[in-house]
């Protein structure tokens, strides 16, 4: 089994990705939060990898930590979930994200992504409750758990996307409380 590659990027057509190791360029597929972290063209690079085997090909995925590995293949193990639908939902949602989905049993964030709809959102909620470990949960929480929620629910709620909220949660302190949160977040959101 491949578990990790290192090279040089030789390509980036999103979702896949080319990785030059000594001659061999392995093509791999990632999530766009991978995607979006990778050094330019011509770089060094290290991805954790997923192999999968199947009677039409043969297929690698690339991710940038251990975290969003571990989540995708958690997300493989329920029914009816494939690697693109896995892909898709860490493209679509970050690890620390789909864990806080996970725990509060969030059916909308998960219909949210495209290609699930209410009855795969349930299925996958029911079957990784529990499943996803706390440590993936705490290492998104700079703030405490229920204030970061709360803050992230009002910045969806005034149209910000996920992926701008979730970067405005990772620059607010630890200790901040929602109704402060809320008014930092929106002030870094509006310098962009």
């Amino acid at each position: 089994m491949i578990g990790r590659l290192s090279g040089i990027l030789a390509e980036k057509n999103p979702p896949q990705v080319v990785v030059d190791v000594q001659g061999v360029g392995y093509e791999l597929e990632v999530p766009m939060s991978t995607y979006y972290n990778l050094p330019a063209n011509g770089d060094r690079v290290v991805l954790l990898t997923h192999f999968v085997v199947r009677e039409d090909g043969h297929f690698l995925y690339g991710f940038a930590t251990e975290g969003e590995r571990l989540a995708f293949r958690h997300l493989l193990k329920v029914s009816g979930v494939g690697p693109r639908l896995a892909l898709a939902v860490l493209s679509g949602l970050s690890v620390n994200d789909l864990s806080l989905v996970i725990a509060r049993q969030e059916v909308g964030r998960l219909t949210k992504v495209p290609g699930i709809g209410t009855k795969t959102a349930e299925r996958l909620l029911l079957e990784l409750k529990g499943k996803l470990p706390d440590a993936l949960l705490a290492a998104g929480a700079a703030a405490p758990e229920a204030a970061r929620g709360d803050i992230l629910n009002a910045l969806l709620a005034l149209g910000y996307n996920d992926r701008e909220a979730a970067a405005a949660l990772k620059q607010l302190p630890a200790d901040v409380s929602t109704a402060e949160g809320i008014r930092q977040a929106l002030r870094l959101l509006s310098r962009v």
